[in-house]
C-alpha cells in the first residue's frame, strides 16, 4: 500500500486541505509564505533611538537631507520633534552631524546684524544688539561638555547723565544639562566671568546662573570657587594618604583585601603675629652709643664767698671723688623712654663726676646714650594648616587551605608601623590611626531579571516570535480553518451525494433487473402455457423426461 496514503488517511485535516482546489491552495501558500516574509523583515528591523529630539523645522530640515544623502532609515516621533534612526548609529551620525554644524539650535547671534533695517528706531537697533549679544553668549556657553543648550538674558538699563543714578547693568543665564551631568564650582565661575567679561560694566556678582531644575548654581557675593577650593584641598589630602595607604599594603595582603579611609582635620583661619624683643643691655665698650654730651669748667683762683649770708652759695664746695660709673641695676622696661628724649626704647645715661684741685677748681660732665637692642618680627601663617588626621583600616582574612583565618598579631603590627609611615603619623598634632582585621563578605550586586538588557532582548525576541505564532493562528482559526472546513465540508458532501446517487443508480439497476427478469419469467410461463395448450403430449414427454431418474443422472 502507499505510505504517503496511508500517512494521508492517519490526518484527516491534511487530508481536507489537499482536497481542496489548487488554486485555494495556492493562494494559502502564498498568503503563508507573505506572513512569514514579513515576520522575518519585522523581526530583522533594527531597533530605533532618539537621534535629536525638539529639533526646529530649519535643523529638521537639514538633518533629514543629510539623512536621505547617506541612506539612513529614520522615524520621527512627537509629531515630527523627534528625529529616531537605527540604535547603532546614533553617535556616529551625532558626530558627523555635528561635524556640520547640525543642529544649529533656535538661539541667533550677530548675523541678526548681516541685514541693516533702514528706518529702524535706536530702540529696535538696541533690542536687535542685545539679542545678538544674548544669542553669542548662548552659543558660548553651549561649548561646554555637560551644557545641552542654555539661554541668556541681559538686562542692561539706559544710561543716565547723573552718575548717581547710573545703573549696573545684570544678566541670568538658564543651562539644560545632559542626564546624569553636572557642573561643578569652577565650570560655574568660568560661565559667570564669560558673561560679566563680554558685557560692559557687568560685574561678576551681577551673574545669575539656573539649571533646567531650578537650582541656583552661583553663589552670590562674589566668593564662587572659596569654598570648593576648600573642599578640593581637604579632598586632595585625604586622597593621596589614602593612596600611599594602598600602594604599600596592597603588595602584602593582595589587591581587594585592604579598605582605607582617611579623615583630615584642617585650620583655614588667617593669623597674623607681630613681636617686638629687646636683648639685654650690652657693656658700654661694645654697646653702640647713640649720643654723648660732654661739659667741661676750669677754676684757678678760689674767690671769696659772696652772696647773701647763710645761702648755700656761701658754703665751701664738698670734697672731691673719684668719677664713678654707675649702670642701673635692671635693665629699663621695654618700651621705656628716659626723660622722654628716646621714644624708640630706654638709653643707658652715664654721668661723671667733679673733681677741684687744691689751688683751684676742675669740672667735667659727661652723658652718653647707648642704643638697646630690639627686634621686630611679623608672622603671617599659612592658610590651610593640617591639625588631625584620623585613619582607619580594614584589612581582609588571608585565604588558608580555602579557608579564611585572621592575621598573625606580628603581621598586624607591622601594618600598624607602614600606615604610620605612610600617613606621617605625629603624636603631637594628635592623630589617630586604627587597624582592623576583618573578613569582608562578597556581596555582588544582584541584577534583577528584568533590569539585565540581555534578558530584555530575550524576552523581547520572544516575545516577537510569540505574537507572530498568536497572529497566524488567530489567521488559522479565524481565516483558513473555517475556508478549509468550508471547502472539505463541501468535498465531502459531494462526495456522499456522489455516493448516494451511485446507490440510487446502482438500486435502480437492481430494480430493473429484477422486474427484468420477472417480465421474463412471465413471458417464459406464457410460452410454457401456450405450448402446453398447443401440444400437451410434448409438454407431457419433457415433463416425463425431467422426472425420469437416468436423466436426472445423466
Amino acid at each position: 500500500m502507499n505510505p504517503i496514503a496511508d500517512w494521508m488517511n492517519k490526518n484527516p485535516a491534511l487530508a481536507r486541505l489537499t482536497a481542496l482546489p489548487r488554486p485555494v491552495l495556492l493562494g494559502l501558500g502564498a498568503a503563508l509564505v507573505a506572513v512569514l516574509v514579513v515576520a522575518s523583515l519585522w523581526m530583522r528591523e533594527p531597533e530605533y533611538k532618539t537621534l535629536f529630539s525638539n529639533v526646529e523645522s530649519r535643523d529638521g530640515g537639514a538633518i533629514v537631507s543629510v539623512l536621505n544623502q547617506r541612506n539612513v532609515p529614520y522615524k520621527f516621533a512627537d509629531n515630527g520633534n523627534t528625529i529616531l534612526v537605527p540604535a547603532d548609529q546614533v553617535y556616529t551620525l551625532r558626530l558627523q552631524l555635528a561635524e556640520q554644524g547640525l543642529p544649529r539650535g533656535g538661539s541667533v547671534g550677530f548675523e541678526l546684524l548681516d541685514k541693516p533695517q533702514f528706518g529702524a528706531s535706536q530702540f529696535t537697533e538696541q533690542v536687535t544688539y542685545q539679542r545678538a549679544l544674548e544669542g553669542e553668549l548662548a552659543r558660548s556657553v553651549e561649548g561646554l561638555q555637560p551644557v545641552k543648550s542654555a539661554r541668556v538674558h541681559l538686562a542692561i538699563p539706559r544710561q543716565s547723565l547723573f552718575v548717581r543714578d547710573r545703573e549696573a547693568p545684570t544678566a541670568s543665564v538658564l543651562v539644560t544639562l545632559y542626564p546624569s551631568r553636572s557642573l561643578s564650582e569652577a565650570q560655574v565661575s568660568a560661565i559667570t566671568w564669560l558673561v560679566s567679561s563680554s558685557v560692559p560694566k557687568l560685574n561678576a556678582e551681577n551673574v545669575s546662573i539656573v539649571d533646567q531644575d531650578g537650582r541656583l548654581l552661583s553663589n552670590p557675593g562674589g566668593e564662587a570657587g572659596l569654598d570648593s577650593t576648600r573642599r578640593n584641598f581637604i579632598s586632595d589630602i585625604e586622597q593621596r594618604t589614602t593612596q600611599r595607604i594602598l600602594t604599600l599594603l596592597n603588595p602584602i595582603v593582595g589587591p581587594g583585601n585592604v579598605r582605607a579611609q582617611v579623615s583630615a582635620n584642617v585650620d583655614f583661619s588667617q593669623r597674623e603675629q607681630t613681636s617686638e624683643v629687646y636683648k639685654p643691655n650690652e657693656t658700654p665698650g661694645t654697646a653702640a652709643v647713640r649720643s654723648k654730651q660732654t661739659s667741661d669748667s676750669l677754676q684757678n683762683g678760689v674767690n671769696p664767698p659772696e652772696g647773701v649770708p647763710g645761702a648755700l652759695s656761701n658754703q665751701a664746695p664738698a670734697n672731691a671723688t673719684a668719677p664713678i660709673q654707675t649702670a642701673p641695676a635692671n635693665p629699663p622696661a621695654p618700651g621705656a623712654a628716659n626723660n622722654g628724649a628716646n621714644a624708640a626704647g630706654a638709653a643707658q645715661n652715664t654721668t661723671l663726676g667733679t673733681s677741684s684741685a687744691a689751688h683751684g677748681s676742675a669740672r667735667n660732665d659727661a652723658t652718653v646714650n647707648y642704643e638697646v637692642d630690639r627686634t621686630i618680627s611679623h608672622v603671617k601663617h599659612e592658610l590651610g594648616t593640617l591639625q588631625r588626621l584620623s585613619v582607619a583600616v580594614v584589612v581582609n582574612y588571608r585565604d588558608k587551605d580555602g579557608e579564611p583565618k585572621p592575621l598573625d598579631p606580628a603581621e598586624i603590627d607591622n601594618i600598624n608601623a607602614l600606615v604610620k609611615q605612610a600617613m606621617g603619623y605625629s603624636a603631637e598634632r594628635g592623630d589617630t590611626l586604627s587597624v582592623v582585621n576583618s573578613e569582608f563578605t562578597s556581596q555582588e550586586p544582584v541584577v534583577k531579571p528584568w533590569e539585565d538588557p540581555v534578558y530584555r532582548d530575550l524576552a523581547l525576541q520572544i516575545g516577537k516570535v510569540l505574537l507572530i505564532l498568536a497572529v497566524l493562528f488567530f489567521i488559522w482559526r479565524s481565516v483558513i480553518r473555517p475556508i478549509v472546513q468550508g471547502f472539505a465540508n463541501a468535498q465531502v458532501e459531494r462526495v456522499k451525494n456522489e455516493a448516494h446517487l451511485e446507490t440510487m443508480r446502482e438500486q435502480r439497476r437492481q430494480d430493473e433487473l429484477r422486474q427484468s427478469e420477472m417480465n421474463r419469467y412471465e413471458e417464459n410461463l406464457d410460452t410454457a402455457r401456450e405450448l402446453a395448450q398447443r401440444d400437451p403430449r410434448a409438454v407431457a414427454m419433457v415433463l416425463r423426461s425431467w422426472m425420469d431418474p437416468k436423466n436426472a443422472k445423466s
